[in-house]
């Protein structure tokens, strides 16, 4: 339940408001999934008045802004197929257009496609307690400890590499049902390799991060040999999860 509501008209103003003791007070982006994660008593601090909704690419990066929905990306002309298609997998169109790039990820669960493919991206976050309080921090470092890391600060940017091929490939029980078992895969120039599951747990998994995509395939089967739930069995998601990978690689092959 939301108890009080703020728009602040500057960043230092929103860190004052996030950084109270009482009353808890939530960035509110689209508001989304404040409903869905929250349950107590809350205040909310607006991010209307601030921007951060701008997408640009700087050298071989594209920088999102915080704030930015889903399906404002999916309307640039900067976003591979492979990210769109995770954003259309996980919200509907009238959802997208409110649920914002930073929330998304905020509240991403193992099932989430959209983290998913940030994480197999190496998607780097800026979170800002202040002037003097600014970090960097990977996607993959960020998510095991996100309340912590948000707690009376702000993600304001997150930045992914534009010179990169992706797949994103899922099964699920209907196509607009939520992945029981997807994988995504992205591949630099170099040859670096990095493959992230998706389907279980608290947050999608790495499984690989390489020189090359040797042994993605097995790395995947066993990143899921335990994997069981209501939802399928570890055999399943393990055999799945490299069938996957393996057409995610042919994908980023076929179209290389």
């Amino acid at each position: 339940m939301i108890t009080e509501y703020h728009r602040p008209e500057n960043l230092e103003e929103l860190l004052s408001l996030v950084s109270r003791k009482s009353p808890r007070t939530i960035v509110l982006g689209g508001g989304l999934y404040i409903n869905e994660i929250i349950k107590e008593p809350i205040a909310v601090a607006d991010l209307q008045k601030l921007g951060m909704t701008a997408i640009k690419k700087k050298g071989k990066n594209l920088q999102l802004g915080a704030a930015v929905t889903l399906q404002n990306l999916i309307d640039s002309e900067h976003i591979s197929s492979a990210l769109i298609k995770s954003m259309k997998h996980q919200e509907t169109y009238n959802r997208r257009q409110v649920a914002t790039l930073a929330g998304t990820l905020i509240a991403a669960n193992g099932r989430s496609a959209v983290a998913g493919v940030f994480l197999a991206l190496d998607a780097e976050l800026v979170i800002s307690g202040g002037k003097s309080d600014i970090e960097k921090i990977r996607l993959g470092d960020f998510l095991p400890v996100r309340e912590e890391k948000i707690a009376g600060r702000v993600i304001t940017e997150i930045s992914i590499p534009t010179a990169v091929r992706v797949s994103y490939q899922y099964v699920a029980r209907s196509p607009a049902d939520l992945p029981i078992v997807g994988a995504a895969v992205t591949q630099w120039p170099s040859g670096r390799t990095r493959a992230a599951l998706i389907g279980y747990g608290d947050q999608p998994v790495m499984v690989l991060d390489g020189p090359g995509d040797d042994g993605a395939v097995e790395a995947a089967k066993d990143a899921y040999s335990d994997a069981e739930d209501q939802w399928a069995g570890a055999a399943y998601r393990s055999d799945t999860a490299g069938i996957l990978v393996k057409r995610c690689l042919e994908e980023i092959a076929e179209n290389g």
